[in-house]
């Protein structure tokens, strides 16, 4: 499990914590690592292979930013931000991870439907997502000889920090078309969605993204 600024360590290491007390024999560990720079992805997974061997057998790409922000006020430096994490950084941990990638394999990207809503003032979160489902999708290709899978699983709203960062007026229309309960999602609709993708009962899926929304985006 990676994480950021030292500001979520105690909370990562709380998630450690209970993923140990399940006493089934899960194991979890940490590291630090700002997937903003080259160096993270490799790091994570030089941690990973110490503590767990030298096989993987899945990689979830969940870390990701978001801002709202007019395409007059949109910089360089804000593309930056937004793709360095939401594009590069899942590249380049597939990257790092396909040399130790045990068959079956499941690579599983965390897209978003606004990759295909196109929210205003969001051009660069929507547009990242959407080169993630376009990278799942060559990724799919590349990876299946191999017997791996590469699929995406595209959230609605979901109960999260990053949730707070996004208009109001957006989620609630949103929520108003969103079949089920008109509710946002919750982190266990969505990892259920997550584990399936892992599990052997999806191993005749690749290439997809799923759209997780409650109904929000029939697609």
């Amino acid at each position: 499990m990676a994480y950021t600024s030292a500001t979520s360590e105690e909370l990562a290491k709380k998630i450690v914590s209970d993923i140990k007390a399940l006493k089934n024999g899960s194991d979890a560990t940490i590291v630090e690592a700002d997937l903003a720079t080259v160096e993270a992805p490799e790091e994570i997974v030089q941690a990973t292979l110490k503590t767990f061997g030298d096989k993987i057998d899945i990689l979830v790409n969940n870390a990701g930013v978001l801002m709202a922000r007019a395409i007059t006020d949109t910089t360089p430096e804000d593309y930056a931000k937004i793709f360095d994490v939401n594009v590069r950084a899942p590249l380049l941990m597939t990257k790092a991870v396909v040399p130790h990638l045990r068959a079956p394999g499941r690579i599983i990207n965390i897209s978003s439907v606004g990759s295909k809503i196109g929210p205003p003032k969001m051009a660069l979160y929507a547009g990242s997502k959407a080169a993630i489902e376009g990278i799942t999708r060559s990724l799919a290709q590349e990876l299946g000889d191999a017997g791996h899978t590469v699929n995406a699983v595209s959230p609605g709203p979901t109960e999260s920090e990053m949730l707070d960062d996004i208009p109001k007026d957006i989620v609630e229309t949103q929520l108003k078309t969103t079949a089920v309960e008109h509710r946002v999602g919750t982190v266990d609709d969505i990892a259920r969605i997550v584990a399936w993708l892992a599990s052997e009962d999806a191993r005749w899926v690749s290439g997809q993204t799923i759209s997780a929304s409650g109904g929000f985006l029939m697609m």
